[in-house]
């Protein structure tokens, strides 16, 4: 009887290895998949910042109308972030996930055979909304399937695909324009990360999410109505811009520099990706406030040899630049969450949402800032790779307001948080 008791135990034992393997299966693909979503993402970024000159070769269009193109990623994203976090204990990640798929593969598609303006406006679009999918649905699906230390680690390692994307994607594209292969072949590129990611979800089981104690929307909006929230809403708005507008106009911009406008890419995001490895320890060290105050002095130098440099110099430029724009997005999230807790996952989506939909609105502006110095230094008698770089450069000039004006808002916000804690003590 005994010996029966006992291989009934060592079966049983052995079922539960063999599940416990199972489900590290599982969430293993889940968070492979999820990886490779946010590589879709940061492909679509890069390879589209890449093929922008060819898109307006082949359809004639204008650095404004290349500007509306570019807004439709942007505008996407926080549509469907902010309402996929409003709905994501509703509908669950996996819903989220397909609904993604089925906008980046038709985005892709469309984008190929846009046939000109306006189809390019719509599938850039359905891009923008699949990538806001993927933030909506991937990061409380891994904070579902993991906890602790473990859940922080696998969270860092997931954000740093969006650089690391970025990396890889740029010289995807430079290696592909060097070889004079056409922009839909790039476009096919971005295919590959998708169809992997929907290989790696398909028939797994998606974590149920977590059912925390979570605070009224009446109380999230009281709490994102104080003078703090508000003040890092206008803050955000600058911040994203201040990342995006650079990066998402680099190969336009900077074409006729001297330095390889997808290697600068490359080299910005590589150091983000490093950098924000290593931010924990940094962050700790200066607080929030200081990160973002030393981000904006860093940030606004980048730019300003951006527009007064050339050649081997522009890549210092993006050296101080990347260092700079590397610690905007996590800590501007962290402070919400870390400084007006009460405002909750929505208020870190609509912090979120703020920056990408600032960074839509801003892309046609800085596309008419392109026209407009394209035509004063043409005034000027500039003509070829003189007059585009002369008006890249102006250009990047007016971008340099932006960080200059976070300089003194995160002036203001560093004495009023010492403020704060001073009364609190």
């Amino acid at each position: 009887v005994w010996r029966k008791i006992l291989n009934f135990k060592k079966i049983l034992y052995l079922r539960e290895i063999i599940e416990t393997k199972l489900n590290m299966t599982n969430t293993r693909r889940l968070f492979y998949g999820s990886c490779f979503a946010l590589i879709t993402t940061a492909f679509s970024f890069s390879i589209r910042a890449g093929i922008l000159p060819q898109l307006g070769e082949a359809f004639d269009l204008s650095g404004q109308q290349l500007g509306f193109i570019n807004s439709m990623w942007f505008l996407g994203f926080p549509i469907s972030m902010i309402l996929g976090g409003l709905f994501y204990h509703t509908v669950g990640p996996k819903r989220i996930m397909q609904f993604a798929f089925l906008t980046h593969t038709l985005g892709i598609i469309l984008t190929i055979y846009s046939g000109g303006y306006v189809g390019l406006l719509v599938s850039t679009l359905l891009i923008g909304i699949g990538n806001g999918c993927t933030e909506a649905a991937c990061n409380p699906m891994i904070a579902d399937a993991y906890e602790g230390k473990q859940m922080n680690t696998l969270l860092n390692r997931f954000h740093m695909w969006f650089p690391g994307g970025i990396v890889i994607g740029s010289l995807v594209s430079k290696f592909m324009t060097d070889l004079d292969m056409g922009w839909q072949a790039q476009i096919w590129i971005i295919l590959i990360p998708t169809l992997v990611y929907f290989f790696l979800f398909l028939g797994q089981e998606f974590p149920k999410p977590k059912m925390e104690e979570i605070k009224s929307l009446g109380e999230n909006f009281k709490a994102m109505l104080s003078p703090m929230y508000l003040f890092i809403l206008a803050c955000m708005a600058l911040t994203a811009i201040s990342e995006f507008g650079p990066q998402q106009w680099t190969s336009l911009i900077l074409s006729s520099s001297g330095a390889q406008p997808m290697v600068i890419l490359a080299l910005i995001t590589g150091l983000m990706a490093i950098g924000r490895y290593f931010g924990g320890d940094i962050v700790h060290r200066f607080d929030q406030t200081g990160v973002l105050l030393g981000s904006a002095v860093l940030t606004a130098i980048g730019i300003y040899l951006f527009s007064t440099q050339t050649g081997q110099m522009v890549y210092v430029a993006a050296i101080f630049f990347a260092l700079g724009v590397c610690y905007f997005w996590p800590n501007m999230i962290g402070f919400v969450a870390q400084k007006i807790p009460l405002s909750g996952a929505l208020g870190m989506s609509i912090i979120g949402g703020m920056g990408m939909f600032s960074t839509s609105i801003f892309q046609a502006i800085i596309g008419g800032w392109i026209d407009t110095s394209r035509a004063d230094q043409a005034a000027n008698g500039l003509v070829g790779d003189a007059l585009e770089l002369a008006a890249g450069q102006q250009t990047l000039t007016y971008m340099i307001s932006f960080p200059a004006i976070l300089i003194v808002l995160f002036t203001i916000l560093y004495f009023w948080q010492r403020g704060t804690k001073a009364a609190t003590a």
